[in-house]
C-alpha cells in the first residue's frame, strides 16, 4: 500500500499500531467468555467492563448506557427497528432525512413496509437540514426523529443540539448516527440531549466489526437479537474482547490527538483547495465551510466524468471515491447530492470525496493534489 496515498478514510481506516498491539495481546491471553463465572470467564469480564468504561466516558454516558455491536449498521438497525418496535403501540411515525446513511435509509424503509409512515427531510444545498423542517413534521404520533451527526459523503454536520432541544418538549426518541464523526467531534450525550447514539470503531483507526450504540437509561428498546443475557439482555451473542478491547484502545488515542487531527486534517484541506486554485481549475466544495467535519473534502469539478476520473486517479496511486463506501461499487448518483442539488445537477456525475487520516503528510497532500489538478486538465471537457 506504500505507493498509494490513501485518501479514503471516511470509508475505512488503518489500524493504529497502538490498537493491534492491544489486539494481539488479548488474542494470546484472554480468551474466556465474559459469561462464565469461572477464573478464565471473569478475567474477560473485567476486560470488557474496563472497555465499556473507556467507550461511555468518551460521550460523558454511564457504562450501562453502552450497548456493543459488531458496528455502525447494527447499531443503526437496533436503535430504529428496536425503537419501532418498542413504541409501535404509541404511534407509528418517523421522521429523518434524505442524506442518511443506507444503514439508516434502508432500515427506514424496511418499516414503512411493516406499515410505519416515514417523513424523509429534505437539505439545503450544503446539505444541511433545518430545525424549523423537524418541528414542522413532528406530529402527535412521532415516535423517533433519527437524523445523523456529520455526513460521511460531504462532511456537512447537523444541528444535533438545536433538534436535541426542540425535542425536549416531545416525546419521540431522538437518535444520531454518529459513525463519521466519532472520534474527531467532541461529543456528549447530555449536551446533544439525544436518547440513541451510534458509532464504530474502524473510521477511527479501530478494528472492523465492533461498535456501540448509546441508549440513554429508561429509553424503551426491543431487543432483535435473542439468544444468551447479553449486553443486560439488549444483543445476545458472545461478546469480542479482543475487538473491544482494540475500540477502547483506539478511542484512547483519539482523545489524545483529537485537537491535533482537527487542526491537521482542516489545514490539508485548505492546501488541496489552494492548489486546485493556483492550477485555475474550474471547481467548487459541495457541503457547508463552517459547520463540516475536519476530514472530509467533496468537490464538483467542471467537465469532469466521476467513472473515469476515479479510475485515472486510482492509476495515479490515489485512493478517494465518488461518495458512500457502501456505494461505490454502484453507479447511481449519489443520494446526498440528489438531495442537495437535485436529479440531473452536474454534481452528480463530478464529484470527488477525498477523506484524510492518520499517517498523511504534506507531501502526500500536495502530491495528490497536484496529480489531481494534472487529471483534471487532461480529461475536463473543453
Amino acid at each position: 500500500m506504500n505507493s498509494h496515498i490513501y485518501l479514503d478514510h471516511a470509508a475505512t481506516s488503518p489500524m493504529n499500531d497502538q490498537v493491534i498491539a492491544a489486539m494481539t495481546t488479548a488474542m494470546h491471553q484472554v480468551f474466556g467468555n465474559a459469561s462464565s463465572i469461572h477464573g478464565a470467564g471473569r478475567e474477560a469480564r473485567k476486560y470488557l467492563d474496563d472497555a465499556r468504561e473507556v467507550l461511555a466516558q468518551s460521550i460523558g454516558a454511564k457504562s450501562g448506557e453502552i450497548i456493543l455491536t459488531s458496528g455502525g449498521t447494527e447499531a443503526d438497525n437496533t436503535a430504529i427497528i428496536g425503537t419501532a418496535y418498542a413504541r409501535a403501540k404509541e404511534g407509528k411515525h418517523i421522521i429523518t432525512t434524505q442524506i442518511e446513511h443506507h444503514a439508516v435509509l434502508h432500515t427506514c424503509e424496511k418499516l414503512e413496509r411493516d406499515g410505519f409512515e416515514v417523513t424523509y427531510l429534505p437539505v439545503d444545498q450544503t446539505g444541511r437540514v433545518a430545525v424549523e423542517e423537524v418541528q414542522k413534521a413532528l406530529r402527535e404520533d412521532t415516535i423517533l426523529v433519527t437524523i445523523m451527526y456529520g455526513n460521511n459523503e460531504v462532511g456537512t454536520l447537523q444541528p444535533i443540539a438545536e433538534i436535541g432541544e426542540l425535542l425536549r418538549e416531545h416525546t419521540a426518541t431522538f437518535h444520531t448516527d454518529a459513525v463519521q464523526a466519532y472520534g474527531l467531534e467532541a461529543i456528549d450525550v447530555a449536551t446533544l440531549q439525544v436518547d440513541l447514539l451510534s458509532v464504530t470503531a474502524h473510521k477511527m483507526n479501530g478494528p472492523k466489526g465492533i461498535g456501540f450504540l448509546y441508549q440513554k437509561a429508561g429509553t424503551p428498546l426491543a431487543s432483535y437479537a435473542l439468544g444468551g443475557a447479553q449486553e443486560k439482555k439488549r444483543r445476545a451473542g458472545t461478546e469480542n474482547i479482543p475487538a473491544i478491547i482494540g475500540f477502547a484502545t483506539a478511542v484512547q488515542v483519539a482523545n489524545k490527538l483529537r485537537e491535533e487531527k482537527r487542526s491537521l486534517y482542516n489545514h490539508f484541506k485548505q492546501m488541496m483547495l489552494n492548489i486546485f486554485a493556483q492550477e485555475k481549475l474550474m471547481f467548487h466544495l459541495n457541503g457547508d465551510r463552517e459547520h463540516a467535519l475536519p476530514h472530509i473534502l467533496n468537490i464538483s469539478f467542471k467537465g469532469m466524468e466521476v467513472e473515469s476520473f476515479l479510475v485515472n486517479l486510482d492509476m495515479a496511486g490515489i485512493c478517494a471515491s465518488s461518495g458512500s463506501a457502501c456505494t461505490a461499487g454502484s453507479i447511481d448518483p449519489s443520494h446526498v447530492l440528489v438531495a442537495m442539488f437535485g436529479q440531473g445537477a452536474e454534481e452528480l456525475r463530478n464529484s470527488i470525496r477525498f477523506s484524510f487520516g492518520q499517517d498523511l503528510t504534506e507531501k502526500d497532500i500536495q502530491d495528490a493534489a497536484e496529480k489531481t489538478a494534472k487529471i483534471v486538465q487532461r480529461l475536463a471537457k473543453k
